[in-house]
């Protein structure tokens, strides 16, 4: 029997009932689509937050509190109030960080903001003036606080787009006073929308000098985080280093095994958000894998069904001279094509959904969510879906290629 006769007479085989062939790949096809779905957005995912992170600068440098975590259990490393004051001035030293270029110490906390009788749960921000540069922020009404302000501990606030819409229900915030934890502040600026999908949610903070949190709202003498710009990208690796012996000098720690704070650049962030996103497509793809596995079973199934149907068919057929082998090699292809023809529309489905997915996403976050077509995920689901139809295809295969003739004929 020749390839092409093989092939014709396979794709006849499956013609002929439509309707089982097409509720046969549907196992295959939910399975590739599903595949296709998290792997392309989960792509899409990572694009975005990498984006965030390399929009704040690629010659950014944080240093955090406490000792980077060695396991899941390791909670106490990520509570910590060891950045404090006399940090901040070895750090603006040019003899112990010489390619520095701005530092901004900042204070995070979360609190009640009220307006007459208007409250809205905020979280608070306390910076210097380089937030703006660092964020890349421009108030849409009145302008930020400046480094007097900071000098000053003045009572100024930068507040989010939701937070005025909140307390202000339409009216100028401007020049208007609101009151946190007892104390008046008076809204010197309105931040645009910035989007629930962005890296930092600005639409629900009040931004303030780092001073006026830790004096009055915040009460408290550590920093949250400490970030650092070095002069260019070339320096990053010699300044994060100046800056980790700087501090283990400032704590006295000479076991570097002891540090209670780190030193993290944006590569290194973006490298661990790159692994976190990873992991879980990994994990959600094993997930989705099942229905392939479930699929496979249904295959073989269906498969054993139609060896059966067809008895006297391949009783006809040795008859007229076909061996074991085009018998084997016949329905193996018939289980092939139904996979692979399955795992194609599962590609074509689940990519479909994906960017569906992604032009819903980018309207309703507000940012932009890039649809990626998984070039690799469509090769491994085609891959996957022909390996599917040897192996649950193979018994029963198998079985229809050892009938006797004779008896096939007589079965009724």
């Amino acid at each position: 029997m020749t390839y092409r006769h093989l092939f014709k007479t396979a794709v006849t085989g499956l013609a002929t009932n439509r309707s089982r062939s097409i509720l046969t790949i549907l196992g295959i096809v939910i399975g590739i689509a599903a595949i296709m779905l998290v792997v392309s957005l989960g792509a899409g995912a990572q694009a975005l937050i990498l984006g965030q992170v390399q929009g704040l600068g690629t010659n950014t440098i944080a240093v955090i509190p406490g000792r980077e975590p060695t396991g899941p259990s390791d909670v106490t490393a990520l509570f910590s109030d060891s950045l404090k004051a006399k940090d901040l001035t070895a750090l603006e030293s040019k003899a112990n960080v010489p390619y520095l270029k701005s530092i901004m110490p900042t204070v995070i906390g979360a609190g009640t903001s009220s307006y007459d009788s208007n409250a809205y749960q905020v979280t608070i921000f306390g910076a210097t003036e380089l937030i703006a540069e660092i964020f890349d922020l421009h108030p849409s009404a009145g302008q930020f606080f400046d480094s007097s302000d900071v000098l000053s501990r003045s009572s100024v606030v930068v507040i989010g787009s939701k937070v005025a819409d909140h307390l202000f229900d339409g009216q100028n915030p401007i020049g208007q006073n609101i009151k946190i934890k007892g104390r008046n502040l008076r809204v010197v600026g309105v931040l645009p929308p910035s989007g629930g999908g962005s890296l930092f949610n600005f639409d629900q903070m009040i931004l303030m000098p780092y001073t006026t949190a830790q004096d009055y709202i915040l009460g408290q003498k550590y920093f949250s985080r400490i970030i650092i710009q070095s002069t260019s990208d070339a320096t990053v690796a010699a300044t994060a280093q100046d800056v980790t012996l700087t501090l283990r000098a400032s704590h006295n720690i000479t076991d570097p095994t002891k540090d209670d704070f780190t030193v993290q650049t944006q590569q290194d962030l973006a490298n661990r958000l790159s692994t976190i996103t990873n992991a879980l497509t990994y994990f959600l793809v094993a997930v989705a894998s099942i229905a392939l596995f479930v699929g496979g079973v249904g295959i073989m199934n269906i498969m054993l069904v139609a060896v059966t149907e067809r008895t006297r068919e391949i009783g006809l057929r040795k008859a007229l001279g076909a061996n074991n082998r085009d018998i084997l090699a016949q329905f193996l292809l018939e289980a092939v094509l139904l996979t692979v023809i399955g795992g194609a529309i599962g590609i074509i489905l689940g990519s479909s959904l994906a960017f569906i997915i992604s032009i819903i996403l980018s309207q309703g976050l507000g940012v932009v969510w890039q649809f990626v077509f998984p070039w690799g995920g469509a090769a491994l689901g085609l891959s996957v879906s022909a390996i599917i139809g040897l192996v649950f295809g193979g018994y029963p295969a198998r079985q229809a290629s050892l009938k006797s003739p004779i008896e096939a004929l007589r079965y009724e």
